[in-house]
């Protein structure tokens, strides 16, 4: 019992319990995001929930700044917390992403927009996971196309949660008094969105597959050109007895 108590007073720092805070938050977001998108639905929208599903999402948002200073300012820092910290910010995003991209809110992301997020995410969790089985660590620096990506994704949630006027107008040439009818600031918005997800998710990808092919997991089944490996022969087959020492 001692054990566990010393393990939750180190484990459970003021820093870690923010950002579990954060992470009860999410749920309580997404309920209030999906009534006020029902209400829509149904012509009777409740105008209060839309705004108590931002009052939700900005505080855990802000949490998120939060949790860091105080690691930081009391040397709260904790591998409970590394772990914890991507998780609440991943799981905000998207959770703010796949509401308001099925749900029914006026102005509502596209489907499209929370496929497409969705897949990246997941192709790139596929390729971590993959790195690391074969060769048991993964060096992925974050690259300024994902974070432009994540500030996109951020303002595209606040532009649809808020939908101030000059978001939701057409796109206006400046210096030509034209009006491209038809196609919102808020669209451009969430198509530059997309792009950079989609680039950012191919760059990680590209990182990752030359991460194995550093040690040689992108040779020929058998063929491994470092610390003498056994390889194949060009046209042999594993196993056939034309295996060669390198």
């Amino acid at each position: 019992m001692g054990v566990f108590s010393n393990f939750v007073e180190e484990t459970m720092t003021t820093a870690n319990k923010i950002t579990l805070i954060r992470i009860a938050l999410i749920p309580v977001f997404v309920l209030f995001a999906v009534y006020y998108g029902e209400g829509v639905l149904e012509g009777n929208a409740n105008e209060g929930l839309r705004w108590a599903a931002v009052a939700i999402f900005a505080l855990a948002a802000a949490s998120d700044g939060l949790d860091g200073w105080f690691a930081r300012r009391l040397n709260q820092k904790t591998e409970l917390g590394v772990f914890l910290d991507p998780i609440a910010d991943k799981g905000l995003l998207l959770a703010g992403v796949l509401t308001l991209s099925f749900s029914h809110w006026r102005n509502a992301l596209p489907v499209w927009f929370g496929i497409l997020i969705v897949a990246r995410d997941m192709a790139v969790l596929a390729g971590v996971v993959g790195v690391f089985i074969l060769q048991g660590r993964v060096d992925l620096r974050p690259r300024w196309t994902g974070k432009t990506a994540t500030a996109l994704q951020m303002l595209s949630l606040i532009g649809v949660m808020l939908q101030p006027a000059w978001l939701l107008k057409p796109v206006f040439f400046l210096g030509t008094h034209v009006y491209l009818q038809g196609i919102r600031n808020l669209d451009v918005l969430v198509g530059a969105t997309g792009v950079f997800a989609l680039i950012s998710g191919l760059g990680y990808l590209r990182a990752g597959l030359e991460q194995a092919h550093v040690l040689g997991h992108g040779e020929p089944l058998g063929v491994k050109l470092k610390g003498g490996d056994v390889g194949v022969k060009p046209g042999s087959r594993v196993g056939d007895g034309t295996q060669e020492r390198k």
